[in-house]
């Protein structure tokens, strides 16, 4: 299930946050609210992108119980968001970790993402990555 949004244009750092922070809510990030207050679920800092002539694209990737991508990049900023299960990543020079659903993490500009799969050989996992690149870029490439 993909969701695609083409905006119209200059698309400033805000815009693009503010339309990740309505693509997460629609996907149960609510959830992590309380009664009378919020929870931070993640928060880093973003490159230094200029977003003219950019768009955003949330896709959803399910992984069958031990599945894996193969090792890739992604030409803009990409931010995931954990739904379901555990999933393994390796991005750029860090180590690898395991991210629980509710959890996110951050790929930057063509940072190799080395490492991607269902850390679980019993159940399935789900994320949902909100890549914004230039339009007309594939969003992924496989690594070189």
């Amino acid at each position: 299930m993909g969701l695609e949004f083409e905006a119209k244009g200059v698309v400033t750092r805000r815009t693009a946050i503010e339309g990740l922070a309505a693509c997460l809510l629609m996907t149960g990030a609510a959830r992590a609210q309380t009664p009378g207050g919020s929870k931070v679920v993640f928060q880093t800092d973003l490159p230094e992108v200029a977003l003219k002539g950019w768009a955003v694209t949330a896709v959803e990737v399910s992984y069958a119980p031990g599945a894996s991508s193969a090792p890739h990049r992604h030409p803009g900023v990409t931010i995931v968001y954990v739904l379901e299960g555990e999933v393994r990543s390796k991005v750029g020079d860090g180590p690898e970790q395991t991210y629980m659903a509710g959890q996110m993490f951050l790929e930057t500009p063509d940072q190799l993402h080395a490492v991607s799969g269902n850390a679980s050989t019993t159940r399935p996992a789900r994320l949902l990555a909100i890549l914004m690149a230039e339009k007309g870029r594939a969003l992924t490439t496989p690594a070189e």
